[in-house]
């Protein structure tokens, strides 16, 4: 399944984040737990090669628990500071700030040397469309101050939101790269929702699903949906429409259906903490 999304805006959106990279001291990188390195922009490793970092492991309530500590001790051993977060239950953002500070002590350092008092820290906030970029400001300032959506593209256009006296946080635009060379890459974004289903053949994207539910979380499919789980994935997918009374006109198996109830089940972690990679 060769995925591949990278409207116009995009681009645009790319060369603003690059233009203001001399501004910021620290860029927040929001990935989503359940695919941390699928939804990480290689792009902003490029941008932000001299920039601290700070990786916030979104959505970890929704992943594996035992992937989540694997994850973040990953991306420690890279050097970046890593927070385990969900946005919208502020679960792991009170250690966001002083995780912040500690990864601007050189900043804060050489601004006590020359003499600057009270200049702010600036953290860029990034991420890929749909990972709860706005959802974390909004929650982490304690007040409505970006537009939020369960939908990549909410957020057009840069916003400074000005936590406090010490923070300064930009809001960025959701971006995709132009090309994703692993198919497996656009398949993992596209079941978290980072890539619109307008483009996505869902019934394919289900059967890529269950397949990966079948070898990685035995059982899963058989507690929730009464599966018998030692069948080929087409099988698998018409027991679930049967299952879940997914009927067209007639009564013929609505497999498009079933494909879309697997599919927001997933997303909204019914089936449990599923991590894809």
């Amino acid at each position: 399944m060769d995925l591949q999304w990278y409207p116009g805006h995009m681009t645009k959106a790319r060369r603003m984040m690059q233009e203001n990279m001399k501004l910021i001291d620290l860029i927040v990188e929001l990935v989503d737990a359940r695919a941390p390195l699928s939804s990480r922009n290689p792009d902003i490793d490029q941008m932000g090669r001299q920039k601290s970092r700070l990786i916030l492991l979104n959505k970890a309530d929704l992943a594996d628990e035992r992937k989540n500590l694997s994850w973040s001790a990953h991306f420690q051993e890279k050097g970046f500071y890593t927070v385990m977060a969900d946005a919208r239950s502020r679960a792991g953002l009170k250690v966001i700030h002083s995780m912040i500070r500690e990864a601007c002590q050189e900043k804060l350092k050489r601004d006590e040397r020359r003499g600057i008092k009270n200049r702010p820290i600036r953290a860029m906030v990034v991420g890929i469309p749909n990972v709860g970029k706005s959802t974390f400001i909004n929650t982490f300032a304690g007040k409505a101050c970006t537009r939020t959506g369960n939908r990549p593209g909410v957020t057009k256009g840069k916003q400074w939101i000005r936590l406090d006296k010490n923070v300064e946080l930009l809001d960025t635009p959701g971006i995709l790269w132009p090309k994703f060379d692993d198919p497996q890459v656009g398949e993992r974004l596209a079941m978290i929702g980072s890539v619109k289903d307008e483009i996505v053949n869902i019934d394919e994207l289900s059967l890529r699903l269950l397949a990966y539910l079948k070898e990685a979380y035995p059982g899963t499919l058989r507690e929730r949906y009464g599966l018998d789980e030692d069948q080929a994935p087409d099988r698998l997918l018409a027991d679930l429409a049967r299952e879940r009374n997914c009927l067209k006109k007639g009564g013929e198996l609505d497999h498009s259906k079933a494909a879309r109830l697997l599919l927001d089940e997933f997303r909204g972690g019914r089936l449990g903490r599923i991590t894809l990679e």
